[in-house]
């Protein structure tokens, strides 16, 4: 039994037959469409350049039924159980692939016109937003805000961003990595309004707290009109439905799953954003919401399902990586970069490419490149491998990395 159709609940039902699992096997999801990747929705979906995203799978091919439009409510583990709207469902082996619910802006709640980026049906609504180029105030200059803010600028929407932070990404990467990418937003036209907190939201305008409007000396406006309003603050693990189970969680609400993504309940799994793993490599328990993450974890979920006690599978401790596609710029990333205690730049952030490694004890553990895809592709390997690198080469953009090994 696996709840949850996204990405991990799909690959895990995929990699269960490829590992010649012959049970029967149940996918559940929320939500009534076929199931659908996520990645294109802030892009050909939202601009009308596709209609769906399903995965090209034949579940039926594979003997996987679908459940479909079934809100999953609990788990009662020692009855080997899970409740649904629609009454218990018992299982063998479950696997909980329920992903991760972006966070609403506090207050704009019923407000009309806000919108969230998650689902299918959040694409459709605001399609045609883009469509008619309205005024757009997004919140938050993260990954899926950015995304979106370039989607909006290439429809023809004034899109004016607002960041609590004083850089964007400030979540997500060090400073000296990110206030480079300011700059980016206005060469798409889009406005950028950092140390900007949002007091409330109305319909037709957003209003930012005192001090947000002279907090860059401009005197810049608190109200800014919006004919739609799109959050992205951030994300949480999809665990609320497993409250009283007695399932453990860690501080962010992730299932703290062990290096074969097995949870702390008997014949429980838990793979993608709703679950972290410890991480031999980093040295640190990591929870990593992003695609690549929910489409290696279901190989090792299988694979202990498969296999069992006698045949477990290596332990999953991947090197994390994602991309995202922004005002015209291709970024990449792999590796944690919390575990370096060097950071080397390769290339003029000014410039359309460019990237960053982070090393320690001589050895990469990250990488950021922006326009450089060969990079990327090098350095992964040699995150993969551990391999110690020579730094004064491998700052060195015109070095391939690979030369660059000791």
């Amino acid at each position: 039994m696996i709840v949850g159709a996204g990405m991990a609940g799909v690959q895990t039902a995929v990699a269960l037959r490829e590992q010649g699992f012959t049970g029967p096997v149940t996918l559940i999801g929320a939500e009534p469409h076929q199931p659908y990747d996520r990645p294109p929705l802030s892009k050909a979906v939202l601009l009308g350049k596709a209609e769906d995203s399903a995965f090209d799978v034949d579940f039926e091919a594979l003997d996987v039924a679908l459940r479909l439009g079934v809100e999953v409510t609990g788990l009662r583990a020692a009855d080997h159980e899970i409740d649904t709207e629609a009454g218990p469902v018992p299982y063998d082996v479950l696997v909980v692939a329920t992903g991760a619910h972006p966070l609403t802006l506090p207050g704009s709640e019923g407000v009309a016109g806000v919108h969230l980026l998650r689902t299918l049906d959040d694409a459709a609504r605001l399609a045609p937003v883009l469509r008619d180029r309205h005024t757009i105030v997004v919140v938050g200059a993260g990954w899926i805000g950015a995304e979106f803010a370039t989607a909006a600028r290439e429809a023809g929407c004034a899109v004016t961003v607002v960041e609590a932070a004083g850089r964007p990404l400030a979540g997500a990467l060090p400073a000296e990595v990110t206030a480079p990418m300011a700059a980016w937003y206005a060469e798409s036209g889009a406005e950028l309004r950092l140390h900007a907190r949002v007091e409330h939201v109305e319909q037709g305008r957003v209003v930012l707290t005192a001090d947000s409007g002279d907090a860059d000396g401009t005197g810049a406006p608190r109200e800014l009109p919006a004919d739609a309003v799109v959050v992205g603050i951030g994300a949480r693990p999809a665990t609320g439905w497993l409250e009283g189970s007695g399932a453990a969680l860690d501080p962010s609400g992730a299932l703290t799953a062990d290096d074969r993504l097995r949870t702390s309940l008997p014949d429980v799994y838990a793979v993608g954003d709703c679950a972290s793993f410890p991480s031999a490599r980093y040295g640190e328990r990591l929870l990593v919401h992003h695609w690549d993450n929910a489409l290696q974890g279901p190989r090792t979920v299988a694979a202990d399902i498969v296999g069992g006690p006698a045949a477990p599978p290596e332990p999953y401790d991947p090197v994390p990586y994602f991309w995202s596609e922004q005002f015209g710029r291709f970024v990449q990333y792999a590796g944690h970069h919390p575990a370096g205690d060097t950071l080397l730049w390769r290339g003029d952030p000014a410039d359309p490419a460019w990237s960053v490694l982070w090393l320690r004890d001589e050895v990469p553990v990250a990488l950021l490149a922006v326009g450089r895809p060969r990079d990327l592709a090098q350095g992964r390997r040699l995150i993969e491998q551990g391999t110690p690198l020579d730094p004064a080469r491998a700052a060195d953009p015109s070095v391939p990395l690979k030369a660059a090994v000791r």
